[in-house]
């Protein structure tokens, strides 16, 4: 059965946004009332947010918010489970007042082990429940789609199921990023759909068949190579190819599994408040406004999880994906996926 594959549109008009260029200064950017928070600043005019999140993705939109609220923030940047190992660590000690993650996963072990606030009921009420916490400890603020990513000269057909990748006819084609966040909660989302044994039997069959890379870039950059024949990424590392070297000089293609596949995992960049403070409740708030939204649709071309923002690329809508059904809040058992991939000789 042929698998219908993501579709592009034209971009007249539109800038596609790179996950590895800098971003440019968030245009129309509304006033700090408008932002932030109808209550008045706390105490505290300045904030430390540990970012899991790159540099170059969020630091613009940051910048923007202390332009607009007058709150200054300090950035701890690292990759998401490093960031959250370190806040488990610390502890109470932790000088974090939020904590932004790529990924649900990370917050979720965050969350587990009672370092978050519960999040204001108006803030949770911006987002669909589905890409937050069921406890209420952490909201979404972007959505990312698992897709697999191919070139069309070496791949007449997406295969069926992310675990037909296991198939011996597959090694040495497919590349995968076994440290990188996404991939990790995808693994996690894996286990918890399909089991222990049949999850460790899939990575085993990776560490035979995959080409390993330290992230997802790098494994778009292999296919737009014809090194492999395909990976396992999020959506928007396309589009920020597409940015770089113009849409229409892309060989590959990005496609989806069949229905409910968990190779089609949605999953959600997010953020816990650790202090509970005005100003670091204003900065979540002001990652869900419409100011805060546009930035990452416009330049990361995420999905928003607010109504009233049009993406600024034609994305398949998120309510289209062929998604798994599964509890976003569920994907918290980080460690034990580590100890899995470890197992697996993967990391």
């Amino acid at each position: 059965m042929i698998k219908k594959a993501i579709t592009f549109a034209a971009f007249a008009s539109v800038s596609l946004a790179g996950c590895s260029a800098a971003p440019s200064v968030v245009e129309n950017s509304i006033t700090a009332a408008e932002s932030a928070t109808e209550q008045p600043i706390a105490e505290k005019t300045s904030i430390t947010v540990y970012s899991g999140r790159k540099e170059s993705l969020v630091q613009a939109v940051i910048d923007q918010f202390t332009t607009d609220t007058g709150i200054t923030v300090e950035v701890r940047y690292g990759k998401s489970a490093e960031m959250a190992a370190q806040l488990l660590e610390e502890g109470d000690n932790s000088p974090a007042d939020v904590f932004f993650s790529q990924d649900a996963g990370a917050l979720g072990a965050v969350g587990k082990a009672g370092m978050f606030i519960e999040m204001p009921s108006e803030i949770l009420g911006l987002v669909p429940s589905e890409y937050s916490a069921a406890d209420g400890k952490w909201v979404g603020v972007s959505g990312r789609a698992r897709v697999i990513v191919y070139d069309p000269d070496k791949v007449s057909e997406v295969p069926a199921s992310v675990f037909d990748l296991a198939r011996p006819e597959w090694q040495g084609r497919i590349g995968i990023a076994p440290t990188n966040a996404s991939f990790q909660a995808f693994v996690t989302a894996m286990r918890i759909l399909h089991g222990e044994n049949k999850t460790l039997e899939w990575l085993k069959a990776m560490k035979a068949n995959a080409v390993m890379y330290p992230k997802n870039s790098a494994i778009l950059q292999a296919v737009e190579d014809k090194d492999i024949d395909a990976g396992l990424i999020n959506h928007y590392y396309w589009f920020a190819k597409g940015k770089d070297i113009g849409v229409e000089n892309m060989t590959s293609k990005l496609g989806q599994f069949q229905s409910k596949d968990v190779g089609n995992l949605i999953n959600s960049a997010g953020v816990g408040i650790i202090s509970d403070s005005s100003a670091a409740k204003s900065f979540v708030e002001y990652l869900l406004s419409k100011t805060g939204q546009q930035y990452f649709v416009g330049e990361t071309s995420e999905y928003p999880l607010i109504p009233g923002v049009v993406a600024g690329v034609e994305l398949t809508p998120m309510d289209q994906i062929p998604a798994p059904e599964i509890d976003l809040s569920d994907l918290d058992s980080l460690e034990e996926t580590l100890d899995m991939i470890r197992e697996s000789g993967l990391i």
